[in-house]
């Protein structure tokens, strides 16, 4: 299975359990890699045969930004589902961090990493 990855991507959310995350929002940094055979869209050199990644980087966005959930386990989750929704992904893997996570002590950051493919 070939692997097409976005790193990186920021959205502001207003995901957590306390109730300061869910007024005043943070922001959150996703990385996904998509497994999905690229053959077909590279024979033809055609966008329509693979995953077309701008368009999955704005869903994933729109995911961020969408309505609240406790854990950034359900967040990946979501994020997940919505990549395998595109035809030809048979794999997602999501990693969704959250650096301004509210933790007392020094940290750099907080990641959940999920796997999912096609059932």
């Amino acid at each position: 299975m070939d692997r097409v990855a976005l790193r990186g991507l920021k959205a502001r959310g207003y995901h957590g359990v306390f109730p300061e995350e869910r007024r005043e929002g943070q922001t959150f940094v996703v990385d996904l890699v998509l497994g999905l055979d690229t053959r077909p869209a590279a024979a033809d050199d055609d966008l329509a045969k693979t995953v077309h990644y701008g368009i999955v980087a704005e869903e994933v966005v729109a995911v961020v930004e969408g309505e609240p959930v406790n854990l950034i386990e359900t967040l990946a989750e979501r994020i997940a589902q919505a990549c395998l929704k595109h035809e030809g992904v048979q794999e997602a893997e999501v990693t969704v961090h959250k650096p301004d996570a509210p933790i007392t002590v020094p940290f750099d950051d907080v990641t959940v990493t999920i796997t999912r493919s096609r059932v």
